[in-house]
C-alpha cells in the first residue's frame, strides 16, 4: 500500500511487522481453521470467528462489536465469501479504532503551547514503566526537546536506580530523593527544576502498587495537587503503561487504574514477545482512552508512536 510507504519509515514498519509476528501467525492459524471448508460467511463462521477474536485477547465486548459489524455487512451484501473475510476484518477493526479519535500520529512530540508539558506515568511494577519512560525521553530528546525526569516511585530503591540508569543513558537530568521520600515532594522539586531549566517536557514516574486502590488514589491525587502549585494545569497527561503480554490481566489493570485516577493515554509494551497483541484493539475500544505508544522490542528505538493504520496494516499483512 503506497499510503503506508509514504508516511512510515521502512525501519519503523519493519520493527512493527516483526513485533506483531507472533500475534499475527497465531491469529491467522486460528482464523484459517475457523473458515476451513467454508466458502461463505455464515453463522458457523461467525461463531468460530467470535472464538478466534476472544482467544486472541481482543476482549468479549469488542469482539461482539466486530461480529455485529460483520453481520451487518453480510445482511447488506447478501453473500460474502470467506476469502473476503480478511479484508472485512481489517476494515472493521480500523473503523473501530477510529472511534477513539486517536492513533493518527506518526511522530513523537508534545503540544508546544504547554511548557513544560507534564506527563505523569502510572502502572504496576514489571510492566516496563521505567523502560518506557527512558525510551520516551530518548525520542523526545531526538526531536530537540529538553526533557527532565522525576523519580517519584520512592517505594522501591530499584525504581529510582533504574530511572537513573536511563537518565544517564539518554543524557537527561533527573530529580530524585531517597527511598521512602514523599512522592509529591519529588514531583514538586522536579517541576521547579524543569521550570528553572526552561524544559519542554517533564516525565514523572510513580509507584506501581495496586494492593490498595484507595491508597493509590490518595497518593496520585496528592502528587497532582502538589504539582499544580508549580504548573497550574499539571499533569497534562496521565499515561498508563500496560504489559501487552499479560492479555486479559492488562484489561484488569486498566480497570483498576482508571478507577483510581483519570488516565488520558496508554502505552502497551512487550508486544514482540507475545501472541496477545489483539489486546491493543480491545483496550483501545473498551476504555476509549487513546493508545499512544506501543513497545515492539527491547531496543531503544523499539518504542513506537501507535498509528492505527500502520498497526492494522501490519496485523493483516
Amino acid at each position: 500500500m503506497s499510503f503506508f510507504k509514504k508516511i512510515f519509515s521502512s525501519d519503523k514498519k519493519e520493527h512493527l511487522d516483526q513485533g506483531l509476528e507472533k500475534t499475527k501467525s497465531s491469529f491467522f492459524s486460528k482464523l484459517n481453521k475457523a473458515v476451513a471448508g467454508k466458502s461463505k460467511v455464515d453463522d458457523d463462521v461467525l461463531d468460530n470467528l467470535e472464538e478466534v477474536l476472544v482467544s486472541s485477547d481482543v476482549g468479549v465486548n469488542t469482539t461482539l462489536k466486530i461480529i455485529e459489524r460483520i453481520e451487518a455487512r453480510v445482511a447488506k451484501d447478501k453473500y460474502l465469501g470467506t476469502n473476503e473475510l480478511n479484508q472485512i476484518l481489517r476494515e472493521e477493526i480500523a473503523a473501530l479504532l477510529s472511534e477513539t479519535n486517536s492513533g493518527e500520529a506518526t511522530e513523537f512530540g508534545v503540544p508546544s503551547d504547554q511548557k513544560p508539558y507534564v506527563i505523569m506515568v502510572v502502572g504496576v511494577n514489571g510492566v516496563g514503566k521505567t523502560t518506557t519512560i527512558g525510551k520516551l525521553a530518548y525520542q523526545f530528546k531526538k526531536q530537540g526537546l529538553k526533557v527532565v525526569l522525576g523519580a517519584a516511585d520512592t517505594f522501591r530503591a530499584a525504581a529510582i536506580d533504574q530511572l537513573q540508569v536511563w537518565a544517564d543513558r539518554v543524557d537527561v537530568p533527573i530529580v530524585k530523593q531517597t527511598m521512602g521520600s514523599d512522592p509529591a515532594s519529588v514531583a514538586f522539586d522536579t517541576l521547579q527544576s524543569a521550570v528553572n531549566q526552561n524544559a519542554d517536557v517533564v516525565i514523572i514516574d510513580t509507584a506501581g502498587r495496586l494492593h490498595n486502590k484507595v491508597n493509590l488514589m490518595n497518593e496520585l491525587t496528592k502528587v497532582k495537587r502538589v504539582m499544580q502549585k508549580v504548573v497550574t494545569d499539571a499533569p497534562h497527561e496521565v499515561m498508563l503503561v500496560l504489559d501487552g503480554s499479560t492479555g486479559q490481566n492488562a484489561f484488569e489493570q486498566a480497570k483498576q487504574f482508571t478507577a483510581a485516577t483519570e488516565v488520558t493515554s496508554l502505552a502497551v509494551t512487550k508486544l514482540d514477545g507475545t501472541a496477545k497483541g489483539g489486546v491493543v484493539i480491545g483496550i483501545s475500544d473498551q476504555f476509549q482512552i487513546p493508545v499512544k505508544y506501543i513497545g515492539v522490542g527491547e531496543g531503544i528505538e523499539h518504542l513506537q508512536v501507535f498509528n492505527k493504520f500502520e498497526f492494522v496494516d501490519s496485523f493483516f499483512k
